[in-house]
This record gives structure tokens, C-alpha cells and sequence, in this order.
């Protein structure tokens, strides 16, 4: 009996030395490997942390600054200009016409239908936005080179599931927010990263909504402090360019704002992607080499 027990406690022994020294390996990879993360159950972080959020994201944009911008610039900055200038001429053409045109029904409302269709197609590149930024962000924590094609396949490949999480999202959070705000509040902070799920995850439109209420759950009230944080900023430099939007008109004053909406799009964007890794990493424990590895 003696000799049984010592043969066990000499098989634990040499268990737990192998996994310390796979734990000492896997650190000091991961020392001499740049940025790519490689945390283990060791440095799992304990609970959703916002100043964490922050220093990733702001390290991920820095260290992509031409790619992220160009992405944005596409899908967000650049459409917001043509359909501010393409609006203000429109507006300035029927003016010159007739002064009393906006109060002409029938103009209003082909002018109106435009814009919806403007506002709709606005809407898609900014899901394709997202979804770009997303495989742009996750590729950055790996360690790797995210590129511009690259991104641009995934956005486009998932773009149809991408549209319908966001349209079930709003429609479901919109009308909980009709009857309480803050059942709406939680409905779309629940839902917050089924974006990043659906692209990292592919689990569909439903699956990725379920999922993201899983991973959620928890840190919610972190979350909302986090997306307040980014409203605030976002509000505070829209505040400063109003000024610049007021002395000039036209062209200078819509790139002016398209520049705004380019950067604040983008941080959300790569916030929200950030934010998915953080609670993944917080629940469950898993690296980002992990989450790569079907991310292909």
C-alpha cells in the first residue's frame, strides 16, 4: 500500500513540473514575441476591466493607424461626405428655384425618399465597417499583420447575417425602450458583441445574439460605463468641430465632419471587437491564439 501511494504522489509530481514548465515556456514566448498575447489560466484577467478595454484599443489603432483610417474612410467618412454635400447642393438648387420649395410637399417627399435609401445603404457600409474592424482587431492580438483585403472578404462574406443581428438588435432593443428604457438598456448591452461573435464564432444570426448574452452577463454595468465613456468623447469632439462646421460652409465643413464621424466610428468599432476578447477572456479564460485558431 505504502509503495502504491508513493507511485502516485511520483506521478502527480512529475504532472505538475511539466505543467509549470509548459506555463514558464508559454510566458516566455510570449516576452519575446512582440505584441501577440499568449495568456494562460495564470493571467486570466478576474473581472471586465474598462481601463484595460481602453489601453487595447488604442494600442490596436495605433499600431493599424493606415489601415484603420483607410477602412473607416471607405465605409464610414467618405459616404457621410457625398451625402452631406449631395443634400446641402440639393437643397441649395431648389432654394434658387423657388424659395418656397420646402414647403412643397411633392419635392419633400422625393427628396425624403432619397435620403431614406442614402440613410439605409449608410447603414450597411456601416455594419461592413464593423465587421472589417473586427477581423482587423482580432488579427492585430494575434500577433499578425491584419490586411486590407483580407478584411474586406470578411466583411463582405458576412455581410447579409452581420445586417440581420443588427436589425434584430435594434428592432428588439428599440421596442423594449418604447414600454422602459432601461429593459432596452440591457437588451442591447446583452447583444453588444454579436457582431464580434458572429464574425469570430460564426453561430449565426440567433446563436451569435444567445451567445453574446452569455458572455455579457456579468459585466454589463461595465459595459454600459464603457460605451457612456465613448458616447461622452464622441459628443465632446463633435462639440469642438461645431465651432470649425459654423465659420465654414460647404465642402470644408463636411469633411470636417465626415473626419469626426470617421474616427468615432472606428473607435467604437475596434472598442466593441476589444470588448469581445476582454469578456471572452474573462469568462472562459481564452488566449487570443486560442480565438484565431478558428478564425479562419
Amino acid at each position: 500500500m505504502h509503495q502504491e501511494n508513493c507511485k502516485w504522489a511520483g506521478r502527480w509530481s512529475s504532472i505538475l513540473a511539466d505543467l509549470d514548465c509548459r506555463q514558464v515556456k508559454l510566458i516566455s514566448d510570449g516576452a519575446g514575441g512582440g505584441h501577440a498575447l499568449t495568456s494562460m489560466a495564470m493571467e486570466r484577467p478576474e473581472k471586465f476591466q474598462i481601463g484595460r478595454v481602453f489601453n487595447n484599443c488604442f494600442a490596436v489603432i495605433g499600431r493599424n493607424i493606415g489601415l484603420f483610417l483607410g477602412l473607416a474612410l471607405l465605409f464610414s467618412g467618405l459616404p457621410a461626405l457625398i451625402f452631406r454635400l449631395w443634400s446641402e447642393s440639393r437643397i441649395a438648387a431648389m432654394l434658387k428655384v423657388d424659395p418656397k420649395a420646402l414647403t412643397d410637399g411633392s419635392m419633400v417627399f422625393r427628396n425624403s425618399t432619397f435620403s431614406i435609401v442614402a440613410v439605409l445603404v449608410i447603414v450597411v457600409l456601416a455594419f461592413l465597417l464593423q465587421s472589417s474592424l473586427v477581423r482587423a482587431t482580432i488579427e492585430d492580438m494575434n500577433g499578425k499583420r491584419p490586411s486590407f483585403g483580407d478584411c474586406i472578404q470578411i466583411a463582405i462574406r458576412y455581410l447579409l447575417p452581420t445586417v440581420g443581428v443588427g436589425l434584430l438588435v435594434a428592432l428588439g432593443a428599440g421596442i423594449a425602450s418604447i414600454a422602459l428604457l432601461v429593459p432596452g438598456i440591457i437588451l442591447w448591452l446583452g447583444w453588444s458583441v454579436a457582431v464580434p461573435v458572429l464574425i469570430q464564432e460564426r453561430l449565426g444570426v440567433f446563436g451569435s445574439m444567445s451567445r453574446s448574452r452569455a458572455l455579457t452577463k456579468g459585466s454589463r454595468w461595465s459595459l454600459f460605463g464603457l460605451f457612456v465613456i465613448l458616447f461622452i468623447v464622441a459628443i465632446a469632439i463633435q462639440s469642438a468641430m461645431t465651432l470649425i462646421v459654423f465659420l465654414f460652409h460647404g465642402i470644408v465643413a463636411g469633411i470636417v465632419a465626415s473626419l469626426v464621424q470617421t474616427v468615432v466610428s472606428m473607435v467604437v468599432s475596434v472598442a466593441t471587437a476589444v470588448s469581445y476578447v476582454e469578456l471572452r477572456q474573462v469568462k472562459e479564460g481564452t488566449g487570443v491564439s486560442e480565438l484565431a485558431e478558428i478564425f479562419s
